[in-house]
């Protein structure tokens, strides 16, 4: 584990929201453990270990359902502790892999059946080696006909230059946290005006109004960034996902507590409609249609 590393809390609060029925966490990672599932020779991170069992004790201590599981970066394209928790799960969760262009149908199918149905391009340099956009195009051609979708992750500042790619995509495409928007600047500003057009000018284009432990400047309870989650909501209530991202990779100022996140859902989607929407009916229809 490196030095700087921040764990996991392991006793947060019991939420004082009630989740609803068939609530799923909708992005949530697993780390290892490292002594039966490595981490990869390429990562740009060691993390603490955080396996399966952890991450299921947690769903269950804050009352979600299901999980939707993302490969996380210090495993690279190997992809077996994602799929060991997903064979673990028994069909209450489902996964977001990271593959590379050489990925053979076969090897797709394989994790189909197995519950993946998506993948992650990440575009954070100080996370993962730059990826050409032809190699990541031709991931999404080979994905298409499973029917699954495309995660992307990427700095507010590196939008303008994504947005054609974004756009040529031909399967729907899942922003990671808000698209990392700065929150000094406000709702009102063009950087986060430019998000909300992409979403507006592009249906397939699906929303996490996650993470406020990272963008926030002042910190909990995220004052700063629930005016921005709120307003995604808002706008598009039937493309955007919420989740807590255990155990928090990478955080360095502070580690949250997942319960005093799940608090914060009431004051991002008020109304019980919009609630279900973000925490069940959406999850459901991207990730258990089939």
């Amino acid at each position: 584990m490196d030095p700087d590393w921040l764990c996991f809390d392991p006793d947060p609060k019991k939420p004082d929201f009630r989740l609803p029925a068939g609530a799923v966490d909708a992005h949530c990672h697993v780390f290892g453990p490292a002594a039966q599932l490595s981490f990869a020779p390429e990562r740009k991170y060691t993390p603490c270990d955080a396996g399966k069992d952890k991450l299921f004790e947690l769903r269950d201590f804050l009352g979600f359902e299901r999980n939707v599981i993302v490969q996380a970066t210090c495993h690279g394209k190997d992809n077996r502790a994602l799929l060991d928790a997903l064979d673990a799960a028994g069909g209450r969760a489902r996964g977001v892999a990271s593959v590379g262009p050489e990925i053979a149908e076969q090897d797709l199918c394989e994790m189909d059946a197995r519950g993946a149905r998506g993948v992650r391009f990440n575009f954070v340099r100080r996370l993962v080696d730059a990826t050409p956009k032809d190699a990541f195009l031709t991931i999404a051609e080979k994905i298409a006909p499973l029917g699954w979708h495309v995660v992307v992750y990427f700095e507010a500042a590196d939008l303008p230059e994504l947005v054609p790619f974004l756009n040529g995509l031909p399967t729907p495409v899942v922003v990671d946290h808000m698209g990392r928007p700065d929150v000094t600047k406000g709702v009102d500003h063009p950087d986060f005006g430019r998000f909300i057009r992409l979403m507006e000018d592009n249906p397939a284009i699906w929303c996490k109004v996650t993470c406020p432990e990272r963008l926030t400047r002042q910190g909990p309870p995220y004052d700063d960034v629930v005016p921005f989650a709120a307003e995604i909501v808002r706008r598009f209530p039937d493309r955007v996902l919420w989740g807590t991202d255990w155990p928090h990779p990478n955080m360095k100022s502070h580690m949250p507590d997942d319960g005093e996140l799940v608090d914060l859902i009431p004051r991002i989607a008020p109304d019980p409609d919009r609630q279900i929407r973000l925490l069940v009916d959406n999850p459901v229809r991207l990730y258990w249609a089939r």
